[in-house]
């Protein structure tokens, strides 16, 4: 923490590090609504912006956003078709978001698409950062259109994948029904020196009812026939991963991430999975940026259960608390109750339904509510706008969360 003389005065410091509200506004936008409300009411506040994200999609924009390079790649799609697309550089360290480039948004709408698509193009990126002499990758799963365990990826680093008559075998999740025989000893070769970790937010195992294909492939498009065949397949697939490397990992938590992915990764990549805010926040050195802050801001589109979960609010407010700085939530709506918000570290939380009951169906109207809670939060905690010296710590004094009526 920066040294003042007894007396000297500084500005209130805010860290302003909200996610994406997702389909409706990206993480920068949210940030400049946010810190425009607050300068409206206190012009010379010291307003710190911090793009934060979960490892999903936007994750790249935001490690962009915070001083890395973009790297603008050609990569296969997940259905085969080239992708434009990028990953960021800093020094040897990269970051890859599988979402931009086998995203499921990528996906057409017929259901078989999905049991085809593949993470090829994810192992070409990932090829191009080590190529170009990354050691440190940092791999961002989530939004994923494959669920092929990572089989593509694997391919494209060199992994030998045959049916069970010795030939290449295809791209697709399905496809692994006749796979014959895995030899990943390419790929290790290929990574010597390299160090993975995947960043993410999800627990899940590769199988079971909590895995990748129970709780992922709805979203893809997957009907019952085909989430029994893919099952199967994965099923398949784990057990020749495990006897080519020693060691099952289908059941470790985040196995399941990315439609099988980060088993693919644990296994064959021998990467650390961590969650993904962690590895974002330690990318863009948070707990430096936080130790003179008077107050941090955060948020997502919604907060509910799963925002504890390794969603980049919690890990925001994690840090933050560590380094003893009140931090409030905004949102577009939250379900949680005041106690849980608080168990999570939140001081207060703030709403866009709270501001619009309808916002919900008139989502053009979240600058301008995004802006409304910026004055609030500045007329609060700052206003009159002084600087800080004898104030400090009723300042950073945590608050109650904010009742209804302390919201108008």
């Amino acid at each position: 923490m920066s040294e003042h003389s007894p007396g000297t005065a500084r500005r209130p410091r805010v860290v302003v590090a909200p996610d994406k509200f997702k389909g409706t506004l990206t993480a920068r936008e949210v940030r400049r609504h946010l810190i425009e409300g607050m300068l409206e009411v206190c012009p010379d506040l010291d307003v710190v912006e911090v793009p934060v994200a979960d490892g999903g999609d936007g994750t790249l924009d935001a490690v962009i956003d915070a001083g890395f390079e973009r790297v603008p790649i050609t990569a296969t799609g997940p259905l085969g078709a080239p992708v434009e697309t990028s990953y960021a550089r800093r020094g040897t360290t990269a970051f890859v978001e599988l979402a931009s480039i086998a995203g499921l948004t990528m996906l057409t709408p017929d259901s078989n698409s999905a049991l085809c698509a593949s993470t090829r193009g994810v192992g070409e990126v990932i090829a191009a950062a080590v190529d170009s002499g990354c050691q440190l990758i940092n791999l961002g799963l989530g939004g994923s259109a494959s669920t092929d365990g990572g089989a593509g990826m694997l391919m494209a680093l060199g992994a030998r994948v045959l049916d069970r008559a010795g030939n290449p075998l295809p791209d697709g999740g399905a496809a692994l029904l006749e796979l014959g025989s895995v030899d990943l000893v390419p790929v290790q070769a290929r990574l010597k020196g390299s160090r993975i970790v995947v960043a993410s937010d999800v627990d899940s195992p590769l199988l079971g009812t909590t895995g990748a294909v129970a709780v992922f492939g709805p979203q893809k498009g997957v009907d019952g026939t085909g989430a029994v065949l893919l099952e199967s397949a994965l099923g398949r697939w784990a057990a020749l991963v495990a006897q080519n490397v020693g060691r099952d990992h289908r059941a470790e938590p985040g196995a399941g991430a990315a439609g099988g992915v980060g088993f693919a990764a644990l296994a064959a990549l021998r990467a650390e999975l961590l969650p993904g805010v962690d590895v974002i926040l330690d990318l863009l050195d948070f707990s430096k940026t936080v130790v003179d802050a008077t107050l941090v801001v955060t948020g997502e589109g919604r907060i509910d259960e799963q925002t504890s979960r390794g969603k980049a609010p919690a890990g925001v407010a994690r840090a933050a608390r560590a380094a003893g700085v009140p931090v409030i939530a905004v949102s577009g709506q939250s379900t949680l109750e005041t106690a849980e918000l608080r168990e999570m570290g939140f001081s207060a939380a703030y709403t866009l339904t709270d501001q619009d009951p309808f916002i919900a169906d008139h989502t053009d109207r979240s600058p301008q509510g995004l802006r409304v809670i910026g004055r609030q939060i500045a007329a609060r905690y700052f206003s009159p706008c002084e600087p800080v010296g004898e104030r400090t710590e009723s300042i950073l004094e945590p608050r109650a969360l904010l009742l209804p009526d302390d919201q108008s």
